[in-house]
C-alpha cells in the first residue's frame, strides 16, 4: 500500500521575459535585500532585468562567495536588519540562492548561523524570490540551504519547509553567459539530483513523476553537450531539467553521491556537480545490485545501452578532470567515515558501508 506526502509551495513561473513580464509583481514588499554573486547576475542580465521591473526600495548584497559560510550570510542578514528589509531577491546559481535562504532566517532570528543547525529557529524567515543563473541546483523549487562549515571541514545542508523560496522566476536567456564547462558541471549537479531521488529509497511515485520527466529532458540533450553545442533550446531544457531535480529532491533528499562529493568540493576546490559526476557511475553500479529495473529505467530515458556507457559519458564531460585527482589512501578512509555519518547514505538503496564506500572513492580518486 502507497504512502507518501508531496509538498511544493513555491510559486513557478518559466520562460522568456518572465521577470520583465512580472513588473511590479516582483515585489514581495516594500524594500528588498537583493542578494548575489559577485559577477553572475549582472553578466547574466537578470539583475538589470529586475532592477528594471522593480517599483520599491531595495538594498544590494553582493559578496556571496562561491560556497557560503555562515559569516557570509550573516553579513547579508545584519544587512537586511539594518536597512528594514522585508523581503529578499536573490539572484544567482546554488550559492547565492541557499545564502539567501538562511540570510532570510538570520534576519528575524537573533541565532548565530551554527545554532540553526542544533536549534532550528522560530520566526518565519523573510518572503524570498529566487531567480536562479545556472540550471543545476535546482535551489528555487527546494527546502534546503547548504553551507560550507568550516568547523567540520565540509558542506552541511540545513532544511525546514519555510525555506521554499515564495516564488521563482526561471527564464534561460540567464544561463546562457556559463562557459561551457560551468554549463557541464551545472547540468550534471541536476542530473544527479533528477538519479538520486529517483533511486533514493524515500521515492515515492510523485516524486517519480518529476524525476522520470527530468531524466527523460535531460538525455535529449546528451548530443549538444558532447558537442558543446549549447543553443539557447538547450539551455531552456536544462533549466527545465534542473527544476525538475529540485522538486525531486525536496521530497527525497540526496544519496551518497553527495555526501561523497563533499570532500572534494571542501578540501580540492571542485565544483559541486562535477563532484557528484566523479561518483554517479560507481553510484549507478551500485544500486544496480538492489534496484536493477530502476537504475535500467535511467538508461533507457537517457539513451544509453550500459552502465559502461554512462560512466563513458562522464568520462567524456570530465576528460580534463578525470584521473588528475590523487589523495592519500588515509584521507580516503576518513573522506568515507565522514559521509557514512550523513543522511545521504542512509537514504540510499542498499545503505553503503564504510568499506564500500571507501572502495567507490578508492575506484575514482585513488
Amino acid at each position: 500500500m502507497r504512502e507518501f506526502s508531496f509538498f511544493m509551495p513555491t510559486k513557478l513561473v518559466f520562460g522568456q521575459d518572465v521577470v520583465k513580464k512580472a513588473g511590479a509583481g516582483l515585489a514581495l514588499g516594500k524594500k528588498a535585500l537583493i542578494v548575489t554573486g559577485r559577477s553572475s547576475a549582472r553578466l547574466s542580465g537578470a539583475l538589470d532585468d529586475v532592477l528594471e521591473a522593480l517599483s520599491g526600495e531595495y538594498v544590494l548584497f553582493d559578496r556571496v562567495e562561491n560556497n557560503p559560510t555562515g559569516e557570509n550570510c550573516q553579513e547579508g542578514a545584519e544587512l537586511a536588519r539594518r536597512e528594514n528589509c522585508d523581503y529578499i531577491i536573490a539572484i544567482g546559481g546554488g550559492s547565492p540562492l541557499d545564502a539567501a535562504k538562511v540570510m532570510a532566517v538570520l534576519a528575524v532570528n537573533e541565532k548565530s548561523p551554527l545554532e540553526l543547525y542544533a536549534q532550528g529557529w522560530e520566526k518565519k524567515p523573510l518572503p524570498i524570490v529566487a531567480i536562479p543563473t545556472t540550471a543545476g541546483t535546482g535551489s528555487e523549487v527546494t527546502p534546503y540551504a547548504v553551507l560550507t562549515i568550516h568547523e567540520e571541514e565540509t558542506k552541511k545542508g540545513l532544511g525546514g519547509p519555510d525555506l521554499f523560496p515564495a516564488v521563482a522566476y526561471l527564464d534561460p536567456r540567464y544561463t546562457a553567459s556559463l562557459p561551457l564547462q560551468v554549463t557541464i558541471d551545472t547540468a550534471v549537479d541536476a542530473l544527479s539530483h533528477l538519479v538520486e531521488g529517483y533511486l533514493s529509497n524515500r521515492a515515492s511515485s510523485a516524486s517519480d513523476l518529476a524525476a522520470l520527466q527530468g531524466i527523460a529532458v535531460w538525455g535529449g540533450v546528451i548530443p549538444a553537450l558532447r558537442s558543446g553545442d549549447i543553443s539557447l533550446q538547450v539551455r531552456e531544457d536544462l533549466l527545465l531539467a534542473s527544476m525538475l531535480g529540485g522538486i525531486t529532491i525536496a521530497q527525497t533528499g540526496t544519496t551518497f553521491v553527495h555526501a561523497l562529493g563533499y570532500p572534494l568540493t571542501y578540501f580540492h576546490d571542485y565544483p559541486h556537480g562535477r563532484a557528484n559526476g566523479i561518483f554517479m557511475a560507481s553510484y549507478l553500479e551500485f544500486t544496480h545490485a538492489h534496484a536493477p529495473e530502476r537504475v535500467e529505467m535511467v538508461l533507457e530515458l537517457l539513451d544509453l545501452p550500459s552502465l559502461n556507457a554512462f560512466r563513458e559519458l562522464m568520462n567524456e564531460l570530465f576528460a580534463d578532470y578525470v584521473g588528475k585527482l590523487h589523495v592519500p589512501e588515509e584521507r580516503i578512509r576518513a573522506y568515507a567515515e565522514k559521509a557514512a555519518q550523513t543522511k545521504n547514505v542512509s537514504y540510499s538503496r542498499g545503505t553503503p558501508s564504510v568499506e564500500e564506500l571507501t572502495e567507490i572513492l578508492k575506484e575514482n580518486i585513488l
